[in-house]
């Protein structure tokens, strides 16, 4: 991969531009919170999208813009209880 001028991009300056990417030790549920995020923040951005959904819920188009904005705090609901180490030890255990 490159830059339009030509010079070389390193995937650690690439993960860090786009965080959806994800890593080796990203979680399924980091990497589902980041496609519904990235889905949503499409919607919004497109107009003609949210005129479409808006029209379906039968709402303003300002009114289903706010509710996809507030949806994008958490997409998927509520991360689930423990942290990453919880995880890795028990698949280690299993």
């Amino acid at each position: 991969m490159s830059t339009p001028g030509g010079a070389p991009i390193h995937k650690d300056q690439l993960k860090a531009k786009y965080i959806g990417t994800g890593d080796a030790d990203m979680t399924k549920y980091e990497w589902v919170t980041n496609m519904h995020r990235d889905t949503l923040a499409s919607h919004v951005g497109h107009y003609d999208q949210m005129s479409y959904y808006a029209v379906a819920q039968n709402e303003s188009i300002g009114r289903t813009k706010k509710e996809f904005i507030e949806k994008m705090l958490q997409p998927v609901g509520r991360p689930p209880v423990g942290g990453k180490e919880e995880g890795y030890e028990k698949l280690l255990n299993s």
